[in-house]
């Protein structure tokens, strides 16, 4: 027997039916939309970080919450080392990308 997948209406038509004026807010920049999406994260005072995983081979990602800031270090060292996966970590005032690449040239750099 097979099942139906549930239906989920489609509000299209009110949409369509919504007077111009509705939208015709001002125009909102890209560099103003960039800020707002990009600077506007805020994540819990009980939460040090995000660490979102993805590997590059199979295209998984995987996510890890850190409270303590030292679990937080020691699971990117642990990814970077593994050298298969670029992450984004995300704090309470910053938004850092890494990649195998740039950890393989720091490391090569700190052996100078």
């Amino acid at each position: 027997m097979t099942r139906k997948k549930k239906y989920f209406p489609n509000n299209w038509k009110a949409i369509k039916d919504t007077p111009a004026e509705v939208f015709s807010h001002p125009p909102l920049s890209f560099e103003d939309f960039m800020h707002w999406k990009l600077d506007g994260w805020e994540i819990p005072t009980s939460i040090n970080c995000i660490i979102r995983e993805q590997d590059t081979e199979t295209g998984k990602v995987t996510e890890y919450v850190y409270s303590r800031v030292s679990a937080a270090k020691k699971k990117v060292k642990a990814i970077m080392k593994a050298g298969t996966s670029e992450m984004a970590i995300c704090e309470h005032d910053q938004l850092t990308h890494l990649t195998p690449e740039f950890y393989e040239d720091e490391l090569n750099d700190e052996d100078d």
